[in-house]
């Protein structure tokens, strides 16, 4: 699995401080798509475990959660580091394009975002999207936390 930038963000899981891993090798290639650059799966950086767990520790204390943009494509490292990530204590959170993922992956979130971008739809933040931003244990849509009144 390799990534093209980590970013510190604040919006992107409402109440939470996140480490965020922008993973390459999308194969959805969404007509629209703000970062095309994530589809090539050569681009980036290889996000080894020893990376990973550095740069949890590194924010420890700071951060909340740990998100990953994308990398339900690759499964079992995507589980492997969220697992990681919970025993270190952090919330997980991911952004898929999909509109399910496996059920050993959502076992390791706190939160999902699912469906593919639709530029005719827009995103959270549009009342008519058709994505949607849950709380896995609860099943609960929070899509309302992203709509200003």
């Amino acid at each position: 699995m390799r990534f093209a930038q980590i970013e510190i963000v604040l919006q992107e899981v409402p109440g939470e401080v996140s480490i965020c891993f922008s993973i390459t090798g999308c194969p959805l290639h969404c007509d629209g798509c703000h970062s095309p650059y994530l589809w090539k799966k050569t681009n980036g950086e290889l996000l080894t475990t020893t990376l990973f767990r550095d740069i949890l520790l590194q924010y420890k204390g700071f951060a909340t959660c740990v998100l990953f943009m994308g990398g339900e494509w690759e499964p079992q490292q995507l589980e492997k580091l969220l697992k990681i990530a919970k025993i270190d204590g952090y919330k997980t959170c991911l952004y898929s394009g999909y509109e399910s993922i496996p059920q050993f992956l959502k076992q390791q979130l706190t939160y999902i975002k699912t469906g593919a971008w639709n530029k005719n739809l827009k995103g959270l933040d549009h009342p008519n999207t058709n994505q949607k931003f849950t709380e896995v244990a609860t099943g609960k849509n929070l899509n309302h936390l992203f709509i200003r009144p």
